[in-house]
C-alpha cells in the first residue's frame, strides 16, 4: 500500500491513484468493507527477501526498448505480486486514466508509467504482458499489483499473492536517471495517526506543506513531494523519516 533535511523544501502531492480522496480534517469518505489481497505469511516474507533480485539497465539499454528476438530485457526483478480490483475499479489511476480491472495493466512503485512488462508466475510458468499505469503496491515485500484480468492470466487471482519474474520490455523514459520522485507513508488505520505525522513533519521542516489523505478502502496516507521532484532528495526524506505505524515507500510520479 516509512533526521535532518533542513535544506529541502517539501510539499505534498495527493495520491492520484486513489482520487477522489479525502483530506485529513475534512469530510471522511465512507469505509468500504472490501478485503485487500491476502497478507504475506512469515515464510513468504523470508522467501521474498531471499529470492528478490533486480538487474538495472545498462547505459546502452537506455533506448528504452528491449532488442528484438531473444535480447535481454531492460530490467529484471523477482518478487511477490498481488492484485487489486474493487473498490479501485473506475477510479483515476496514476497515469491519469480511469482504472479498469478487466484490462491488462499493473501498478509498480518506480517503473516509468507506460512501461510494458512481461510477468511470469515462477510456480506455474504462466505469463502475461501488461502496461504499468498505476503506483503500488504499498505493502512491504511486494513488487507488483496486477489488475484482476492480469492476475487471472498469471495465476495470482486465486492465490492472492505469487512469486513472479518481471521483465521490462519497453519504457517511455530512462529507468536509472531523471524522473519525478516522492515519498509515500502509510497505511494508517486511523486518521489521527496520519494527521499526527503530518503535524510532526510540518514542524520539523518549517517550509513544508504536508497533507494526509484517505484511500478508497478507508485507510490513511501521507505523501511528501520534494523540491524539484529530485530522486536523491526523496531518498533522503525516506531514510530520515520514521513512524511507529505504517511503512515508507519511494515512489516515482511519472
Amino acid at each position: 500500500m516509512s533526521r535532518r533535511l533542513a535544506s529541502v523544501c517539501i510539499w505534498v502531492l495527493v495520491w492520484c491513484a486513489s482520487a477522489p480522496l479525502t483530506a485529513c480534517g475534512g469530510r471522511k469518505e465512507a469505509k468500504v468493507n472490501v478485503p485487500p489481497p491476502p497478507a504475506i505469511s512469515a515464510n513468504e516474507s523470508e522467501e521474498a527477501t531471499d529470492s528478490h533480485e533486480s538487474t538495472p539497465a545498462s547505459r546502452d539499454e537506455e533506448l528504452h526498448e528491449a532488442p528484438a528476438g531473444h535480447g535481454r530485457p531492460l530490467f529484471v526483478e523477482t518478487g511477490w505480486a498481488s492484485w487489486y480490483g474493487a473498490p479501485y475499479n473506475h477510479r483515476r489511476s496514476s497515469n491519469g486514466e480511469v482504472y479498469n480491472m478487466h484490462a491488462m495493466t499493473a501498478a509498480h512503485r518506480t517503473l516509468p508509467l507506460g512501461s510494458t512488462v512481461r510477468v511470469t508466475n515462477l510456480k506455474t510458468g504462466h505469463s502475461a504482458v501488461v502496461q504499468i499505469t498505476d503506483r503500488g503496491p504499498f505493502v512491504s515485500g511486494r513488487i507488483l499489483d496486477l489488475s484482476q484480468a492480469a492476475a487471472k492470466k498469471v495465476d495470482v487471482w486465486g492465490a492472492g499473492v505469487a512469486m513472479v519474474r518481471l521483465e521490462v520490455l519497453r519504457a517511455p523514459a530512462p529507468l536509472n536517471s531523471g524522473g519525478r520522485w516522492a515519498v509515500q507513508i502509510g497505511a494508517f488505520e486511523k486518521e489521527h495517526a496520519a494527521d499526527k505525522l503530518r503535524d510532526h513533519l510540518s514542524h520539523r521542516y518549517q517550509t513544508a506543506k504536508v497533507q494526509c489523505f484517505g484511500s478508497p478502502v478507508g485507510d490513511w496516507w501521507v505523501r511528501v513531494r520534494v523540491q524539484d521532484d529530485d530522486r536523491k532528495r526523496a531518498e533522503e526524506v525516506a531514510r530520515n523519516t520514521h513512524t511507529s505505524e505504517g511503512d515508507i515507500f519511494l515512489v516515482r510520479l511519472d
